[in-house]
């Protein structure tokens, strides 16, 4: 029998390998030593793989990408005290996006608390209404697998009270001293770790969510006729490209939609949504979370357009009754709505998605020759992850609508991972690293510079971890390129708002990217033109390395004026 911290840490992590995590990543700390000791005993038996990390908010951010890109639960260990609120960002962005995200939380024991005691505060139900389900696990708590049967099914959406979202957990675990095992543990941690590497094998292993595919599912002959599309936000998956197939239909996919595939899917709609084909749209049916476009946006709520959303289970990221699409249960019901597509409706939109995709790349490589602009690199990218199968992160921002804008469907499309539960800028390269992690493939991240210099600190790797095969391409325009596209954009061109635009949102720096590779030891690369890019991109990704692009933030604002002008819509 070891210490009752210990026991208690190592029946804890027995039901989450039990539940089915597979990843558990760990920050430093003395409150949390127990549950780092029994997590190093089940990594050397094989139950667990364990990372370790010296910023919390990088750890929780690795396990969210664990978690998005594989399906499964991942873990965060931290420490006490503000250690714990350092996890807040990934908690908020996993309740949002429903993300199975554990967070393990040491505390003091009940005694410590309020009483002044060194890193103590108030962590039960620190981080509120983002979490399914929040334990606060005390010492004389002796059933632990009852204890937590509550929130690890409300980890999975299938909590008391009937079905909810997936989404993250938090198990606050109050640890009394000793916290270290004793030399007469060693046996028997590693012997419970042997018995819950053989149970590891026989834990459930859920479908990924990102690349889980739904029935196929055609309307019946009496479903009848539409001007219908089908718009596949983040997180819709492949059963959106398939049912647009099956029907008929137009496809507005998203990237990180993971539907931005097959004969349907059109690639630059947004700039058709204003022309005489997209203002002739009858009826809309959404499948997961539109988050990228002002034109579907108003799509969506265009006067005389019916819509509806085909939600088979609860989600997250809108409260009941606050949206506007009829709710629709299942797929059959979706074919129902949308009936099957008009006459050659489907092949219109093909030819004016094929002549809106030309029109974009040929302004493109139109630019100063061979200059770099986010589009066009974004293009690159998209096939490169096409053809060599890597997973591609993309960052938020400009990098997500640039794919948007620029990446051209095909028979297939790359896994494509995004934060899009609040699109925050937090956590990416953290976010991507864990992708990596969990699948075992190469992982190429699209992300900004300020993206990029936010998360900075996760190329940290302490010796012995496993390195991710994770390439960043940080397309650096020496500041928030974003704004220049937004209302903002217009001001900053007029003289007295021209200053403040630039230092309040441009926000302009001149960080040396290199020097700061440097000093995390991974290797970094420029490409100043486009076919340095394509040189850049042509090899394998292994190991972690940065690729950095410069593009001008000046410009941005008139590139897209000349691609919204290059893209006439046809009449329909």
């Amino acid at each position: 029998m070891t210490t009752p911290s210990l026991d208690t840490a190592r029946a804890v992590l027995e039901e989450l390998v039990g539940s089915g995590m597979r990843h558990l990543v760990v920050a430093p700390g003395s409150r949390s030593a127990p549950l780092a000791y029994a997590a190093a005993a089940a990594h050397a038996a094989g139950a667990l793989e364990v990372h370790v990390r010296v910023d919390e908010r990088g750890a929780a951010f690795t396990a969210l990408g664990i978690a998005r890109a594989t399906g499964r639960p991942a873990g965060v260990v931290t420490t006490s005290g503000t250690a714990v609120g350092n996890l807040l960002p990934a908690v908020m962005e996993a309740d949002h996006a429903e993300v199975p995200l554990v967070v393990l939380s040491a505390d003091r024991p009940p005694e410590l608390r309020g009483t002044g005691a060194n890193q103590t505060t108030r962590q039960p139900g620190i981080f509120g209404g983002h979490v399914r389900a929040a334990l606060d696990l005390l010492p004389e708590d002796r059933d632990v697998p009852a204890r937590l049967a509550g929130p690890l099914a409300a980890l999975t959406g299938r909590g008391p009270g009937g079905a909810r979202p997936a989404g993250p957990v938090q198990l606050n675990v109050a640890l009394r001293e000793p916290l270290h095992p004793a030399p007469e543990d060693s046996a028997e941690l590693a012997g419970r770790a042997r018995r819950l590497a053989a149970r590891a094998e026989t834990a459930p292993d859920p479908a990924p969510r990102a690349v889980a595919a739904g029935p196929v599912v055609a309307p019946s002959p009496a479903a009848g006729q539409a001007r219908s599309v089908v718009v596949a936000g983040d997180g819709a998956g492949p059963a959106a490209a398939r049912f647009a197939e099956a029907c008929g239909l137009p496809l507005f996919a998203e990237p990180s939609s993971n539907a931005r595939s097959g004969p349907q899917a059109v690639g630059a709609y947004r700039l058709l949504l204003e022309a005489p084909l997209g203002r002739r749209i009858e009826r809309v049916l959404l499948a997961g979370r539109p988050t990228l476009s002002r034109p579907v946006a108003a799509l969506l709520a265009r006067a005389g357009v019916a819509t509806a959303a085909v939600q088979p289970g609860p989600v997250a990221w809108y409260d009941p009754g606050r949206r506007r699409e009829r709710v629709l249960g299942s797929w059959a019901e979706a074919a129902a709505f949308t009936g099957r597509g008009a006459p050659g409706r489907a092949a219109a939109w093909r030819e004016a998605g094929g002549a809106a995709d030309g029109a974009v790349a040929r302004l493109l490589a139109a630019e100063p020759p061979g200059r770099p602009t986010g589009p066009a690199v974004a293009a690159a990218l998209w096939e490169a992850c096409r053809q060599d199968g890597a997973v591609l992160v993309a960052g938020s921002s400009n990098p997500v609508r640039d794919l948007d804008l620029a990446a051209r469907p095909g028979p297939v499309s790359p896994l494509v991972v995004a934060n899009r539960g609040l699109a925050g800028i937090d956590g990416t390269v953290a976010t991507a690293a864990g992708a990596a992690l969990g699948t075992g493939r190469p992982v190429r991240a699209l992300v900004g510079d300020l993206t990029f210099l936010h998360d900075a600190s996760s190329l940290l790797l302490g010796a012995g971890e496993r390195e991710p095969d994770l390439q960043v391409l940080v397309l650096n325009d020496g500041g928030g390129g974003i704004f220049a596209t937004l209302e903002h954009g217009a001001l900053g061109e007029q003289q007295e708002y021209r200053d403040v635009v630039e230092r309040f949102f441009g926000t302009p720096h001149e960080a040396r990217l290199d020097a700061l590779c440097a000093g995390y030891g991974v290797p970094h690369r420029r490409a100043d033109s486009l076919p340095e890019l394509a040189a850049a991109l042509a090899g394998p990704v292994r190991g972690r390395s940065v690729l950095e692009v410069r593009v001008d933030r000046r410009e941005l604002r008139a590139l897209h004026a000349r691609i919204r002008a290059a893209v006439a819509g046809p009449a329909d």
